[in-house]
């Protein structure tokens, strides 16, 4: 404003004022992300479609569930709302059981009352199938399997080496030796075996299997299943004869687990697949990603 009052007047040489240019993402950071716009995309797609909130944990063969997994799955439940449905795409070989109980309960407390489903593309194996039995439906197809839950333990033989050692396995050969003992006292064979169990190591095993049948039945009794017939089943290493044995969607099913089945042309299962096949490009060399339709993370 002027001195007098009046408002100054442009002279008429000066430049008229431009608009600021909106920002807009350049090229080269579109070219970067392009796939990531592309999953997340297709998420938010498959949330509409399925009236859900979906989010994805995919890990290569090489990675296990653990603790500094709780970061991603924060991030990805981040902003859904409280109360909201929630479908979990899985992909693990396992990991750890006391990481897994804390993710499964992230998720149940943030979906409430409403349905939590996890969707198993390729596998989810030993924690992985812990983490499916809190789910009120797994959705599979051909190529998806669970596994038998079986926590592996890390021991010294009598030479020193470190060997993984299965704790159903390891517990099923004791007790069988021990009932062999309770029928004749004097077997030989009997007392041989037992003579190369440790019985502190038998003692923390047990613990392990405790722990571990527990949180599964714990899962298993929210929708009212039969929890104890399908943990022992799933626990049993004289029904699953190798850690990695496959439990396709009609094993699940004859378990007695709450199994929704797609077909590999079905739409649905499609976009499923084609989501996985695409998050799975980005953990090659040892990585995991977590996403949804609005987090991403790549570790």
């Amino acid at each position: 404003m002027s001195d007098n009052g009046q408002e100054p007047t442009p002279s008429s040489g000066a430049a008229p004022l431009k608009a600021e240019r909106p920002l807009t993402k350049t090229p080269m950071y579109t070219a970067m992300n392009a796939g990531r716009y592309q999953r997340q995309e297709l998420i938010k797609h498959i949330n509409a479609a399925e009236h859900t909130n979906l989010i994805c944990y995919v890990g290569s063969l090489e990675t296990e569930i653990d603790r500094n997994d709780v970061i991603g799955f924060v991030e990805m439940l981040h902003n859904i709302p409280e109360n909201a449905p929630i479908d979990l795409l899985l992909n693990t070989g396992g990991g750890d059981v006391d990481a897994c109980e804390k993710l499964v309960k992230l998720m149940l407390a943030k979906a409430g009352t409403q349905p939590f489903r996890v969707i198993v593309p390729d596998l989810a194996k030993s924690a992985g199938t812990l983490m499916a039995l809190a789910a009120s439906k797994i959705i599979m197809s051909n190529t998806s399997e669970l596994g038998m839950i079986d926590p592996q333990f890390l021991l010294k033989d009598a030479r020193g080496n470190e060997l993984h050692y299965s704790v159903t396995g390891y517990l099923e050969a004791y007790e069988k030796h021990c009932d062999a003992m309770r029928k004749n006292a004097q077997d030989p064979i009997a007392l041989l075996m037992l003579d190369s169990f440790d019985a502190r190591t038998v003692a923390k095993f047990q613990g392990i299997r405790d722990r571990v049948r527990t949180f599964a039945e714990d899962m298993l009794k929210r929708r009212g299943a039969p929890s104890s017939t399908i943990s022992q089943a799933l626990m049993s290493a004289s029904q699953w004869k190798t850690h990695g044995q496959p439990i396709d969607y009609d094993d699940a099913r004859q378990i007695g687990l709450p199994v929704e089945y797609l077909s590999p042309d079905d739409e649905r299962w499609s976009r499923y697949w084609q989501l996985y096949c695409l998050l799975r490009l980005e953990t090659e060399e040892g990585k995991k990603i977590y996403e949804s339709g609005y987090a991403s993370l790549i570790v």
